[in-house]
C-alpha cells in the first residue's frame, strides 16, 4: 500500500506541477492581460493551454484515486507540496528570485506534510 501512496503522490506532484508551469507560459503568451475575445484567441492559440487541461485532469483523477485509499488529512497535506516544486521550476526556468521568506515558506510546508505524516502513522499502530 505505500508503494500506491508514493506513486500516487509523486504522479500528483508531477501533473500539478506540470499544470501550474504550463498555466505560468499560457498567460506569459497571452500577455496583455485584457478581458474580451481576442485575448480568449491568444490563449487558446498556444499549445501550453491545452497542456494545463491535461496538467490539470491528470492531476484530478490522480486525486481522486488516492482519495479511494489514503488518508484525507496527510493526502491534503501532501497535495500541498506542489507549491514548493513549482516555486522551484520557477526558479530554474522562468528566473524568479528564490528569497529567504520563499525558502523559509517552503520548509515549513515540508514539516508540516512531515508531521501530518507522523501522526498519521501513530493513530494507525494505536488502532
Amino acid at each position: 500500500m505505500k508503494k500506491f501512496y508514493l506513486i500516487g503522490f509523486v504522479l500528483l506532484l508531477f501533473f500539478d506541477t506540470f499544470g501550474q508551469t504550463n498555466f505560468k507560459l499560457t498567460a506569459s503568451a497571452a500577455e496583455p492581460f485584457e478581458i474580451g475575445f481576442d485575448w480568449l484567441v491568444r490563449i487558446f492559440s498556444h499549445c501550453w493551454a491545452y497542456l494545463v487541461i491535461i496538467g490539470y485532469t491528470g492531476a484530478f483523477i490522480t486525486w481522486m484515486v488516492l482519495l479511494k485509499k489514503a488518508p484525507v488529512g496527510p493526502a491534503f497535506a501532501a497535495s500541498h507540496l506542489q507549491v514548493v516544486t513549482v516555486m522551484i521550476v520557477s526558479v530554474i526556468f522562468f528566473d524568479e528570485q528564490m528569497t529567504l521568506y520563499r525558502l523559509f515558506g517552503a520548509l515549513f510546508i515540508i514539516i508540516g506534510i512531515i508531521f501530518l505524516a507522523l501522526a498519521e502513522q501513530r493513530l494507525q499502530r494505536k488502532s
